[in-house]
């Protein structure tokens, strides 16, 4: 029942990324919100989630992490109310920023709570591979539930949901789960802020050069902020007696080269949704529930691959799943730049997505081992929240970088597809056109195409390095075995 009520939470935070995906062309519609844009509902929740995750683990640390674990979805619960009442852009993008605080205060500390609820060895490998397979599938789960809120009531359900759900797993987590000991310290808040500003300047400075190009002084200011804040970050994290971000947790290769992996994986993986999502909206002309739907084969293969690993990873160690895992996830997104105007679900999008899905499966409950794999008690939280914000920071800051690939892609489409139509038009399309700035369907899908095939090879780079990484960094030694098959002793 304990690691019942800590899924839940987790699938809750996880699947609130993509059940948003599924509502974005009604979230467009009804708040007005341009293409580039748009990715700011993920990214207003990403950034503050993947940003404020360490100070959340932290929390947990020091003031309990039951006790932290329930406000956090208090918080959560909140947030979602307020989203589904929004009535302008700038509301429900405050109101998703805060989503993202209650998350990053629950996420990691669920994390920690299964570390220190279950033992090491098989009883702990189950938990987290239960763990890793919701974090992972929850993705697709998230764009099925979206799918139905939104086809058969509207995109404010997709935020409302959340609140039975939430209050729920506060009612239930006084009886399942203990307290844990509080550790003495203080919160690292300077490092909490310099370190989320900056993401956020830096993700800003992406998404800018997708709408105004590279040389736009906005741009260029935001970049070079981002630089600053980031080496403040840096600084401050030396100097803190107690740092969000122990930076000694990166001096053992393992941790560190699953921090580099976790980054780039999460990049691919919040991309996939975001354009695949767009794409069988509108060039597939699915509907939401439709397009939640052709996504469910996705939940099922990732709990394949990540059975499979959490049965395997005693024997023979996490690596030949981190190296397999993103070679299938780079295989996957490969083959989806072959999609066209001209492509259909069953020849061009469930493959590939089901290879994919099976590397990321494998990935994440590697991932998850490796990164709390000798790991005192004292920095369980923290350790759990820098892994939960190498996903979140990477999710966002990649699929900025994934934006603006798709964003100069399509602007080089556009200049080839609006001569044609301007061609070809009647005077009152061509008025139509002029008031309204939209090419009819043929000519849009074309762009829209040409943007997403090129955004899934930048994807397909981003899980190539992954490999790369797993391949020449991660090296499991006879001690990291043996902690898998029970047999290591607790690290005090």
């Amino acid at each position: 029942m304990a690691l019942l009520v800590i899924a839940s939470c987790q699938l809750m935070v996880v699947l609130d990324i993509t059940i948003v995906n599924i509502a974005l062309p009604d979230i467009q519609r009804s708040l007005d919100f341009s293409t580039t844009s748009l990715s700011w509902v993920v990214n207003a929740y990403t950034l503050t989630f993947g940003g404020l995750l360490l100070l959340g683990g932290r929390m947990g640390d020091i003031l309990g992490r039951r006790r932290v674990f329930v406000f956090g979805v208090l918080l959560f619960v909140l947030a979602s109310l307020l989203g589904g009442l929004s009535q302008n852009s700038w509301q429900l993008l405050a109101a998703r920023a805060l989503q993202g605080v209650g998350g990053a205060i629950a996420s990691p500390t669920s994390l920690a709570l299964i570390s220190t609820t279950f033992r090491e060895g098989p009883e702990r490998n189950r938990a987290f591979g239960v763990f890793a397979a919701v974090s992972a599938g929850g993705g697709a789960i998230g764009l099925l539930a979206g799918g139905i809120l939104v086809e058969w009531l509207n995109w404010r359900w997709v935020l409302f949901v959340n609140v039975p759900i939430g209050l729920l797993i506060v009612l239930a987590t006084p009886r399942w789960i203990r307290e844990s000991e509080r550790h003495p310290g203080h919160f690292d808040i300077a490092g909490a802020m310099t370190s989320t500003i900056g993401m956020v300047l830096l993700v800003y400075g992406f998404i800018r050069a997708a709408q105004d190009g590279w040389r736009d002084p906005v741009t260029l200011g935001s970049f070079g902020a981002a630089v600053v804040f980031l080496i403040l970050f840096v600084l401050v994290e030396q100097r803190s007696r107690q740092p969000i971000t122990p930076l000694h947790m990166f001096a053992d290769r393992n941790r560190a080269g699953t921090y580099g992996i976790m980054l780039s994986l999460a990049a691919a993986i919040f991309g996939m949704f975001f354009f695949l999502t767009l794409f069988a909206q509108n060039v597939l002309d699915f509907s939401p529930l439709r397009t939640g739907l052709a996504f469910l084969p996705v939940s099922a293969v990732i709990a394949v691959g990540a059975g499979l690993a959490s049965q395997l990873l005693p024997k023979y160690g996490p690596k030949p799943f981190m190296v397999t895992g993103a070679i299938l996830a780079a295989a996957g997104l490969g083959w989806l730049t072959l999609t066209d105007v001209d492509s259909t679900y069953l020849g061009s999008i469930l493959g590939p997505i089901l290879v994919f899905s099976l590397g990321m499966g494998m990935e994440f409950v590697s991932l998850t081992l490796m990164a709390l794999s000798n790991v005192t008690v004292q920095e369980t939280g923290a350790a759990s929240g820098l892994l939960n914000a190498t996903q979140q920071v990477g999710g966002s800051l990649g699929l900025s970088i994934l934006v603006t690939t798709f964003g100069t892609a399509s602007n080089n489409e556009a200049d080839k597809q609006i001569p044609a139509f301007l061609s070809q038009a009647t005077p009152l399309e061509r008025l139509q056109f002029e008031r309204t700035g939209r090419l009819p369907a043929q000519y849009a899908d074309e762009i829209l195409a040409s943007g997403v095939s090129a955004a899934f090879i930048a994807a397909a780079i981003f899980t190539a390095i992954a490999a790369v990484i797993a391949l020449l960094v991660i090296q499991v030694r006879p001690s990291d075995l043996e902690r898998l098959q029970g047999g290591g002793m607790p690290t005090p």
